[in-house]
């Protein structure tokens, strides 16, 4: 079933109440969990929120083309408002987010009139717990011009053991080669905050970051993410795979690595923080 709303969801408010209902969870693959399909029509693009975003990420700004994860930030609160729900099972406290890939079929303008939707598409088991998927699409008329699947992990004990994949014997695969180091400020958290929406605790401050088992406040995701793909590019056709493996802590230095169409964002010890690739469509 659709819900249209008439206008994006507050984010504060969701954070709250999934945070306040997450002791009440009960996480498992075989759960129920919210068939709705959360539909915003004629959205239009707050420029200024645009600019602030692409100034943190590194994209260039001004440019009436929105950057490649941006569609992302306009699905948040809707996927925030399905995730936080009482009816969604896992736990929103301690929820992480594991990968996502973008497919972008055409150029989208930052000043167009789009169709954003959200829905849960389903719950997997994980060696670790459960896994949700979200997808998010953005329409322009009757066509999909972007689209996007998340996956968010919520650990906790099982016994269900997660389907093995198919053992494959592949050489490893070389580190790829340094771009550049990046020196990432403290604030990066509180800046890509303010201009996505996503005040999460854990990004913010060393103090609030600590109440979840941090030293530090880490940087976002899709910060690590964004900022990648502005260095890396991405045709206006295009599909986007990225995957989060190790959390990168604030202040602190990264390095970029990318060859071809993969791109990697490693830490010390050549720890891998991200891992990703970008393949242009036919």
């Amino acid at each position: 079933m659709s819900l249209v709303l008439t206008r994006a969801p507050s984010l504060p408010p969701l954070l709250a109440r999934g945070a306040l209902l997450s002791p009440f969870k009960r996480p498992g693959p075989d759960a129920e969990f919210p068939r709705d399909r959360l539909v915003l029509p004629r959205l239009r693009v707050d420029l200024a929120r645009l600019a602030a975003y692409e100034r943190v990420c590194g994209f260039p700004t001004g440019e009436d083309a929105l950057p490649v994860t941006y569609p992302h930030v306009l699905g948040f609160p809707l996927a925030m408002r399905l995730m936080s729900g009482r009816d969604f099972p896992l736990p929103l406290l301690g929820l992480v987010h594991t990968s996502i890939t973008i497919t972008r079929h055409e150029s989208v303008t930052a000043t167009g009139e789009y169709e954003l939707s959200v829905r849960v598409d389903g719950l997997v088991p994980h060696r670790r717990g459960t896994e949700a998927a979200v997808v998010t699409e953005l329409r322009a008329g009757d066509e999909v011009v972007w689209e996007s699947r998340s996956t968010y992990l919520a650990r906790h004990r099982t016994t269900r053991r997660a389907p093995e994949p198919a053992k494959v014997v592949r050489e490893a695969p070389k580190p790829l080669p340094v771009v550049s180091d990046w020196r990432l400020a403290g604030d990066v958290g509180r800046r890509y905050g303010a201009a996505s929406g996503d005040r999460n605790p854990i990004h913010l401050h060393p103090l609030t970051a600590r109440l979840f088992g941090f030293p530090r406040a880490i940087a976002h995701g899709m910060w690590t993410v964004a900022r990648c793909l502005a260095a890396h590019g991405v045709p206006d056709r295009a599909r986007v795979d990225a995957e989060f493996r190790a959390p990168v802590l604030l202040p602190g230095t990264v390095t970029y690595a990318a060859e071809g169409g993969r791109f990697e964002l490693r830490g010390g010890g050549d720890r891998v923080h991200l891992a990703g690739e970008v393949c242009p469509l036919a």
